[in-house]
């Protein structure tokens, strides 16, 4: 077995990731749902923003129940984004342009057109193809009732009755059947996925939901307010020997290959153990993304982050916004700046004038932190939520799972606006598959590339500054302000420093011999920094 890389060794270490959502990204053949195509011709855009490589949530064969993530076969391109030779062609492309590839990988679940859950249908209770999935017996007179009462992530029962009178498990959409991990035939399937894309050039993957594919075998009821520790799904023991297997796979490439987790965990300890050497390269930092727009909060997760990291050498990760999340704007424009998947707000009052000023301020803050982050696409365009949807438009399963008491993630997924000052601002030249607001006019990015100020030139701006600047290559971190403070300094290396002011009114800036970049421009010969406002500095 190949030696674990260590953290020093990866790529991934002080990487910046760009996630590319390819059906609101760039249409180029006109249907209104953005392509392969859409994204290749736009590859040269992404590689002058500056980032080091792309996630592209999942382009498989899918009926898209649930956006993709409800895979048919993991080896077809769905045809609504192209052709398998397209993503060959994508991911070669992107390299030439020194920007690596990371795929999405979905371990819990398939979708219920995948070739085997049609199968384990067709065979019946008791057969070998049943084993594959959660296949259960009804409880109460018949078989009438759930084998348990777990609960669907997306609302609503987790389980669904077929003809024959049986039970499955699906955690999430009706459409996405959950595996059994149990059975040795669902780890080698999604072994060889690996090799596949790794052998196409695909640089790393993603993994979706990766705390949940093991279960407790006895499916034992359980109140979600105070789950049994273990919990009966997720964040089990026995998930981690999947992972060890995967990240043997990844190391034993001649580049190794990057794994990367969602890993929505509250102990950070727990959170951890998905970093050990022989696991995961990195995993997303929702406990940062969920945190207010407030210093102390801010100072406390930074620091816990970076305990957490540090014992097993993985680098920390930082984000503000990805597909499943009220755009960080709309956010930081609210009374209260955090988010939670279980507290989505939605249709209160938001400043957004406010809104950008922090979250460009929080992008120097992101860049400025030891580590790796990660970008959602139009952030750096300085995107909203859209609130707005028409309810006949909105697809995703929350809202209809819910009754639409929940509106779900439709906003942030809105189609990127590139150039014009009206809909569909170039993404296409049909209908886009979700509006776009006409409010977006002069947020399109052919507008923005032109004004020095805009936040697309922000963006190029820091990441270029990131790449050149020594201090942000290494994990040296220094907080230069008393804690409690409403203003975070900290210091990078041999003379950087970043200081954010979180508080209402102007504070003196810290002591420096250059000023490199500011969120928002400083007043001529001012020694202050405004409110919501960060600044990179020399020492």
């Amino acid at each position: 077995m190949p030696t674990p890389t260590t953290q020093s060794d990866g790529w991934w270490r002080n990487a910046v990731i760009y996630q590319v959502y390819v059906r609101s990204f760039a249409d180029a053949n006109g249907d209104g749902v953005g392509d392969l195509a859409g994204v290749r011709a736009r590859l040269p855009y992404l590689a002058e923003l500056g980032v080091d490589a792309l996630w592209f949530n999942p382009w498989y064969a899918s009926p898209q129940a649930d956006a993709g993530y409800d895979v048919a076969d993991y080896r077809e391109i769905d045809p609504l984004f192209g052709t398998l030779e397209e993503a060959e062609a994508l991911i070669a492309e992107a390299h030439e342009l020194g920007l690596r590839v990371i795929t999405d990988i979905v371990p819990n679940h398939v979708s219920d057109r995948h070739r085997w859950f049609a199968e384990a249908l067709e065979a019946g209770p008791g057969a070998e193809a049943r084993d594959l999935f959660w296949f259960r017996r009804g409880r109460g007179p018949g078989g009438a009732l759930p084998p348990n009462d777990w609960k669907s992530v997306f609302g609503g029962p987790a389980w669904t009755q077929v003809a024959d009178g049986e039970w499955y498990l699906h955690l999430f959409a009706p459409e996405q059947p959950d595996l059994n991990w149990n059975n040795a035939k669902v780890r080698e399937e999604h072994e060889d996925v690996l090799r596949f894309w790794f052998d196409r050039g695909a640089d790393g993957v993603r993994i979706d939901s990766a705390t949940m594919p093991a279960k407790d075998p006895e499916l034992l009821d359980f109140d979600p307010g105070s789950p049994p520790d273990p919990h009966p799904y997720v964040d089990r023991d026995d998930v981690h020997g999947i992972y060890r297997v995967w990240r043997a796979l990844a190391d034993g490439y001649a580049e190794p290959k990057a794994l990367i987790g969602e890993v929505w965990l509250a102990d950070p300890q727990r959170f951890a153990a998905y970093l050990r050497p022989d696991e995961m390269h990195m995993a997303f930092n929702f406990d940062y993304l969920n945190c207010p727009w407030d210093a102390r909060a801010l100072r406390t997760v930074i620091d816990e982050t970076l305990d957490a990291h540090t014992p097993v050498g993985a680098p920390a990760t930082w984000v503000l916004s990805n597909h499943d999340v009220t755009r960080h704007v709309t956010r930081y424009g609210r009374a209260d700046t955090s988010f939670g998947l279980a507290l989505r707000q939605h249709d209160v009052p938001t400043d957004l004038e406010l809104g950008t000023r922090r979250a460009r301020a929080a992008l120097l803050l992101n860049l400025a932190l030891p580590g790796s982050c990660y970008l959602y696409q139009g952030e750096e365009l300085g995107l909203w939520e859209v609130e707005d949807i028409p309810d006949r438009m909105r697809q995703d399963p929350i809202y209809h799972r819910t009754g639409g008491a929940d509106i779900g993630r439709d906003g942030c997924r809105v189609p990127l606006p590139w150039s014009g000052d009206a809909p569909p601002f170039g993404f296409t030249t049909g209908e886009p598959w979700l509006p776009q607001p006409a409010s977006w006019a002069g947020l399109d990015a052919a507008t923005l590339a032109e004004d020095p100020a805009s936040t697309l030139n922000l963006y190029r701006t820091a990441l270029r500054l990131r790449r050149t600047e020594d201090a942000l290559h290494d994990d040296a971190f220094a907080w230069l302000s008393p804690a409690g403070e409403e203003t975070l300094v900290f210091g990078r290396g041999d003379g950087f420093t970043c200081a954010v002011n979180l508080s209402s009114r102007p504070v003196r800036l810290p002591e420096h011999t250059a000023v490199v970049l500011s969120s928002t421009p400083l007043p001529d010969g001012s020694d202050h920094l405004p409110a919501d406002t960060a600044v990179w500095l020399r020492r």
